[in-house]
């Protein structure tokens, strides 16, 4: 599509509302995780869109490729991060429904994505 930019993607779209959903749930987190899991989980939220980015500005399919599976393995160490919060209680259960429901939006999307990409290859 002409003029098409990565911010033009849905699933870029929907992985920049993540990270603020996630930025404003860890906001709350003990002080002494502000170097461990805060840190961790804004790192990993922050790696879905901007591998969508990285990925789409490479000048082949096969690196497209490769920076959405960064971005869809950067989802699951969020996931998992999320879960850890949780057992710590630094959040509430119900709070991250959002989240969660977002992050499997985002798994769903970027494996189809990623099958499309997969199909142009050939």
């Amino acid at each position: 599509m002409a003029g098409q930019t990565y911010r033009d993607l849905l699933i870029w779209q929907k992985a920049m509302n993540l990270v603020t959903i996630l930025y404003k749930l860890t906001a709350s987190f003990p002080d002494d995780e502000k170097f461990g899991l805060t840190s961790q989980m804004r790192r990993a939220a922050v790696s879905v869109p901007s591998n969508i980015a990285e990925g789409y500005g490479r000048s082949s399919k096969n690196d497209f490729d490769r920076f959405l599976h960064f971005s869809l393995s950067s989802l699951y160490e969020l996931e998992t991060q999320l879960q850890i919060a949780c057992n710590l209680n630094y959040i509430d259960n119900n709070k991250t429904e959002d989240a969660y429901s977002l992050c499997h939006e985002l798994e769903r999307m970027l494996n189809s994505f990623i099958k499309t990409v997969q199909a142009k290859k050939k």
